[in-house]
């Protein structure tokens, strides 16, 4: 009784050996398939579910695989992995030797671009990316604008493009120029060259400055000012207080877009302490050739057979996630 419970045991542990082994061997056979036709750097991880596994490939079904590729090509980016589990699989051919392809009814997955590969394919060390809130990416850097560090902001919404696809528009761009002001490219009233509320509170303090800006008739009609009330404070260094140190001056200060009275009075700038080299330089970076700096997409393939879509892109704290669904997949012959 013993023995015949001993050769029992051992032949469930042979027979349970080569189930597994035969499921590694699929397995791996299946990453390679995989690694050739996408053209992959190197093979996915495949898992075939269920068991017995030999039963499965008897009967010439699958109860469930799941594919885990990492690092997929996509335009300027690589995605950070794809996972995909597919269901009740259906195998063409003569298992286990020769299938020729496989059907798949449905299969759900993942597609995840990490902030991490964003930081290092798109920031390039200058910028890195985070999460800004639903639906949006945020980035932060700096950028090297006529030999001076400019510190940049942008915010990206993330979108679904088609069926197939997931796209950006960036917008809120704004560059920073220390604490002293603020560009964005455009021409919006928020938008162009406008003083930091810390900058016009100094300035207001300087009479040299303040007279500087005041003695400009176009930033006098911007903010508002009379030529009589002007006249008067620059000869009276009390009136010009109370006039520089009202809130609602300083107000009007920041809200005076400068680039217009830059461009005729070069000299100016210079007197807030502004470099009319770097000022020239950012009224080159359009908004388009700075935002394409943090502009990505990716189309997911378009398969032989069946459909394959995305239904969701969301973001997350670690990048952004797509969910994946795919019916009627025909894989191989």
């Amino acid at each position: 009784m013993t023995k015949a419970l001993v050769w029992v045991l051992t032949l469930g542990c042979l027979v349970t050996l080569a189930d597994r082994w035969a499921v590694l061997y699929a397995e791996r056979q299946a990453a390679e398939r995989l690694k050739d036709h996408l053209h992959l750097a190197a093979a996915p991880e495949v898992r075939i579910g269920g068991f017995p596994f030999l039963t499965q490939l008897a009967a010439g079904r699958l109860d469930s695989v799941r594919i885990t590729v990492p690092d997929v090509p996509a335009r300027r980016v690589a995605l950070t992995q794809v996972t995909a589990t597919a269901h009740g699989i259906r195998i063409r051919g003569d298992a286990p030797t020769a299938v020729r392809g496989a059907l798949v009814p449905q299969v759900q997955g993942d597609v995840l671009l990490s902030f991490a590969d964003m930081n290092r394919q798109l920031g390039a060390s200058e910028v890195s990316f985070s999460a800004g809130g639903p639906g949006r990416v945020r980035a932060r850097g700096a950028l090297r604008v006529a030999g001076h560090d400019v510190r940049v902001r942008a915010d990206a919404r993330v979108r679904r493009d088609g069926q197939r696809g997931i796209a950006t528009a960036v917008d809120g761009i704004r560059l920073d120029i220390g604490d002293l002001a603020t560009y964005r490219p455009g021409t919006g009233p928020s938008e162009g060259l406008h003083l930091t509320r810390a900058s016009a509170r100094r300035i207001t303090r300087e009479a040299g400055k303040i007279k500087a800006l005041l003695g400009v008739p176009e930033i006098a009609r911007r903010l508002g000012v009379p030529d009589g009330t002007v006249r008067a404070a620059l000869r009276d260094e009390d009136r010009l207080h109370r006039l520089t140190g009202a809130p609602r001056f300083l107000r009007g200060l920041t809200g005076v877009n400068l680039v217009d009275t830059a461009l005729a009075h070069p000299a100016l700038l210079k007197r807030l302490g502004l470099d009319p080299s770097l000022f020239t330089a950012l009224t080159r970076l359009t908004r388009p050739r700075i935002a394409d700096r943090f502009s990505f997409s990716f189309q997911l393939p378009e398969p032989p057979s069946g459909s394959l879509r995305l239904r969701q892109v969301t973001v997350g704290r670690d990048g952004i996630h797509a969910d994946v669904r795919g019916t009627g997949l025909l894989l191989g012959g």
